[in-house]
């Protein structure tokens, strides 16, 4: 396989800026860096709110390419 798509949905914090979960970004790029990917693209889309106390949603989708 030469290269692989993943999605990541993002959660804004309720109060203030930034999201609350960037960690499962990290821990997605670290683990196809792990199995010899490397990150060739990566888009956002806000995916809008959802309701109260639920935070607006941004989806990163990446496409990571094979080092090999």
């Amino acid at each position: 396989m030469h290269y692989v798509v993943l999605q990541v949905v993002l959660k804004e914090k309720f109060l203030g800026t930034g999201s609350v979960n960037l960690s499962s970004l990290e821990q997605a790029i670290n683990e196809q860096a792990a199995k010899g990917y490397r990150l060739h693209t990566i888009t956002t889309a806000s995916s809008g709110s959802k309701g109260i106390g639920g935070g607006d949603r941004t989806q990163a989708t990446m496409v990571f390419e094979s080092l090999s």
